[in-house]
């Protein structure tokens, strides 16, 4: 079998996997390498040169960076002003947004989004705007931010490296720039005068509370003489319901201690505030003997609410019967004001409740609460789960993550920043804003401007400028080893150095020249612009799909063989390549970016086109002309 037979089967492997999503995009790349190098597609003593390619070393070298600007302050500094812009829809948009393009041309675009969503979120309930509104357009600008410069997003990287190949002569830092900036531009108006009206607006979701409902989930037991739970531990308590229910303080002699600092054990008198529903409330009761808590006002609003409770149960055990489900619709008015009374009699200050979206990065997709071990090993209770902007009902134990899930945790304050890194989310409670030292805010800059002007003299290759900008922002402190290690996206690391060499095999295979003689004979007949067109059409779909650093290393070889087909520079296909792979709007699974804001905003998968589709063909009747003005055929 041909070499470029094996190259098709290996790819249409590789995309089916990318787009079936079951396994994580680094180990489906891993798999790629390995097949290629045991299929002699790539010699097996050059499988792992992609590791140590300038792209993988640039790409870490600017998260490092971007986790130090987070540090030192840079950012916050920004973050900021935009709070102050006012209850003016149009102005938060231009504020988010405007500040992330700026944002994600110097800095990782995932980062910047990172940081600026935390921030929509507290403009969102400050001034009761529906996240929707802010936080798709906040994800599209993070994409449109990082085509500006080389270090803005991976694509441009890898592409000006693969003309360094070619050529000897890789694109510099604001080769991008003339192109870029021009696709921001036409991008950020179109998202802020007509863009935004086209996102769905998911009402109500902005805060906690309306996001979760907490409150009906929340109830007070008690543990009496005859509890079985009498003497034990939460943990025991745990173990015998085999069900890890949130226990988010016990409160005893008037105190109330906080559920995941409680190691002491239950005694008569004890008040446990839980999380739980109906089906957690028959099980705490048959299992542990632990019934509804007695009120402040006395006992005949507590026997009412257990009684309440008691229809609730019945109403959820019998849902089949059309006559039991009108009762409960019938005494919905009379229950409405117990509920009232219940939800004022909790008080859930001081609970260290926060949250979090799970990232696609994160050890905790496809995973269960007992697989993380959230309580043991990390000292956190989740306490509900919400995805596509409603909270699941089903039991937290049986919840598999997903990139996306917007959770809610409780846990120490000093632990929640670590243990939250640790398992890749990111916290979307109010961020508060810190200015960092002015010491390593100027330190952190004056580094990134040595290096930037370094770049542009010529006096070191961008990989060696930026690493070594990073080297000097851990040795003088402007952020830790650690962090910095943390900072480096080892997934999108190990996406790039499998990739690296496929995409290589592709070209040295012959397969890339059969898919350029195909769009040549295609388009033979056609001006040469409408090739370029197609394939920037075609790597923008790619891009929609699988990552767009793989789209990117798929799609440079192809643009290097039409160039040569058609005998004319090969400059504006790369470009056009670099510019498509960047525009990712169609889908949630295209960019993290997009994944990040679909459970904080309540998105479904269907939305993103709604606003991304006019979007794409802004960017392409922009993108075209510019390139072809900058870069000539």
């Amino acid at each position: 079998m041909a070499d470029s037979t094996l190259v098709f089967i290996v790819l249409g492997l590789t995309l089916a996997a990318f787009v079936w999503g079951r396994f994580r995009y680094d180990l489906v790349a891993l798999s790629a390498l390995l097949g290629s190098v045991i299929l002699g597609l790539v010699p097996g003593e050059e499988a792992f040169l992609g590791f140590g390619h300038p792209a993988v070393i640039t790409v870490a070298a600017v998260l490092v960076l971007s986790r130090g600007f987070e540090r030192s302050g840079v950012v916050d500094v920004i973050a900021q002003q935009v709070l102050k812009v006012g209850e003016r829809l149009f102005l938060q948009l231009a504020a988010l947004t405007g500040t992330v393009v700026v944002l994600s041309g110097f800095m990782n675009n995932v980062g910047a989004l990172a940081l600026l969503l935390p921030v929509a979120m507290r403009l969102a309930r400050e001034h009761d705007t529906s996240p929707s509104l802010l936080l798709m357009p906040l994800a599209f600008g993070s994409l449109l931010g990082g085509l500006t410069t080389l270090i803005g997003t991976p694509p441009n990287i890898i592409i000006a490296s693969y003309r360094g190949s070619v050529t000897g002569d890789a694109f510099g830092l604001f080769s991008f720039s003339p192109v870029g900036v021009a696709v921001a531009l036409a991008g950020l108006a179109f998202i802020l005068l007509i863009g935004w009206r086209l996102v769905p607006q998911r009402a109500g979701k902005a805060s906690t509370e309306e996001m979760f409902d907490t409150a009906n989930y929340l109830v007070e037991l008690e543990v009496d003489e005859e509890a079985k739970a009498n003497g034990w531990t939460l943990r025991d308590l745990h173990e015998a319901l085999e069900e890890t229910i949130p226990v988010l303080a016990v409160v005893r002699d008037d105190r109330r201690r906080a559920g995941h600092a409680f190691h002491g054990e239950l005694r008569t008198g004890d008040i446990l505030l839980l999380e739980a529903g109906p089906e957690e409330m028959k099980l705490l009761e048959d299992k542990a003997g632990l019934r509804v808590g007695k009120e402040p006002e006395g006992g005949d609003e507590t026997a009412q609410q257990a009684e309440t409770d008691d229809d609730t149960r019945e109403g959820a055990t019998s849902a089949k019967d059309p006559a039991a489900q009108d009762r409960v619709l019938d005494e919905e008015d009379e229950k409405g004001s117990k509920k009232e009374k219940k939800k004022k009699s909790v008080d859930t200050e001081g609970l260290q409740l926060v949250e979090a979206v799970v990232r696609n990065d994160s050890m905790m997709v496809n995973r269960t609460v007992g697989q993380l071990r959230l309580h043991n090993q990390f000292g956190l209770h989740l306490v509900a789960v919400a995805r596509d902007g409603g909270r699941l009902k089903q039991r937290l134990r049986d919840i598999r993550f997903r990139p996306g899930d917007v959770l809610l945790l409780q846990g120490g304050e000093s632990e929640l920043s670590e243990s939250l890194a640790t398992l890749g989310c990111l916290p979307l409670a109010s961020r508060n804003l810190s200015l960092g030292q002015p010491r390593l805010l100027l330190v952190s800059l004056a580094i990134f401007a040595a290096a930037i002007l370094a770049i542009l003299l010529g006096v070191l290759p961008a990989a060696v400028a930026l690493a070594t900008a990073a080297l000097v922002s851990l040795l003088v402190g402007v952020l830790p080893l650690r962090e910095g290690y943390q900072a480096i996206d080892g997934p999108v690391l190990v996406l790039l150095g499998a990739m690296i060499p496929v995409g290589e095999a592709l070209e040295t295979s012959g397969g890339a020249a059969l898919i350029a003689d195909a769009l040549l004979g295609w388009g033979g007949q056609w001006p040469v612009v409408v090739t370029l067109v197609g394939l920037f059409v075609i790597t923008m779909m790619l891009s929609d799909i699988i990552n767009n650093a793989a789209a990117a290393v798929l799609m440079a070889p192809i643009a290097a063989s039409l160039a040569r087909g058609f005998e004319v520079s090969l400059d504006p296909f790369l470009m056009a390549v670099a510019v498509s792979a960047s525009c990712a709007f169609l889908t949630p699974i295209g960019h993290q970016s997009n994944t990040l804001v679909m459970g904080p905003g309540g998105y479904r998968f269907g939305d993103y086109w709604r606003m991304g589709l006019p979007l794409e063909v802004v960017i392409t009747l922009v993108a075209i002309p510019m390139i072809l003005l900058v870069w000539p055929l």
